[in-house]
């Protein structure tokens, strides 16, 4: 794994966990019905945690002497609250599979600090996407 490609890589990333901290406040804001509070304050909590990924991947970017993207991933459209569940989980799950991918390419290129921050991260996306999960289970149609 050569360095270029580690910051591309971690750019990318990057530019999914600013995307979903747009897609958090923007779902938060949409969320309807009986449940509106509930959902609201679960897509606010998950704010902080992704910014606190970006905020350590735009240094490790830096760090490793490359620019942190500042174009955050598209967010998808969703018109009801379980479209927004739907789309959270996808992009949970997909961060997930991103990062468990960037830890093996820390491993090989030889940062074990960032090695284990991105396993870390893992955990929370995976703990993040269980939780969503759990909502969707018995949402009505």
């Amino acid at each position: 794994m050569d360095k270029k490609t580690l910051i591309d890589n971690l750019n990318k990333d990057l530019e999914g966990e600013l995307g979903a901290i747009i897609q958090y406040i923007t779902y938060a804001a949409k969320a309807t019905g009986p449940y509106r509070p509930q959902l609201a304050q679960f897509f606010l909590a998950e704010v902080a945690d992704e910014q606190g990924h970006a905020q350590y991947l735009a240094n490790k970017i830096v760090a490793l002497g490359g620019e942190p993207s500042t174009r955050p991933r598209p967010v998808p459209t969703a018109n009801t609250n379980r479209e927004m569940l739907e789309a959270v989980l996808a992009a949970e799950r997909q961060a997930t599979e991103d990062y468990t991918k960037r830890a093996q390419e820390a491993e090989e290129y030889g940062d074990k600090g960032l090695t284990v921050q991105l396993e870390d991260m893992v955990r929370d996306e995976s703990g993040h996407s269980e939780e969503t999960e759990r909502i969707l289970r018995d949402w009505p149609i």
